[in-house]
């Protein structure tokens, strides 16, 4: 697993923020669009192309990296 692909993966959830805003130190809970929605999303997302459930709390993580790391440690 690599953090840019993660990164990508992660951007794709928000469709209307530009992927240029996305970094390793994005604080996406920040983003205009971040909602309960989008939690399910990431969740889901997650699931689906690294095969880790996580709950709602470790998707709470602070940037992206942090989630990175999360999804990192239960592969």
């Amino acid at each position: 697993m690599e953090l840019n692909n993660f990164i990508d993966n992660v951007a794709s959830q928000f469709e209307d923020t530009d992927r240029s805003y996305f970094a390793a130190d994005t604080e996406f809970k920040l983003l205009d669009e971040w909602s309960s929605l989008a939690v399910l999303l990431l969740i889901s997302m997650i699931d689906e192309k690294y095969h880790v459930i996580i709950t709602g709390d470790e998707v709470m993580a602070e940037t992206i990296d942090d989630l990175f790391n999360v999804v990192k440690e239960k592969l």
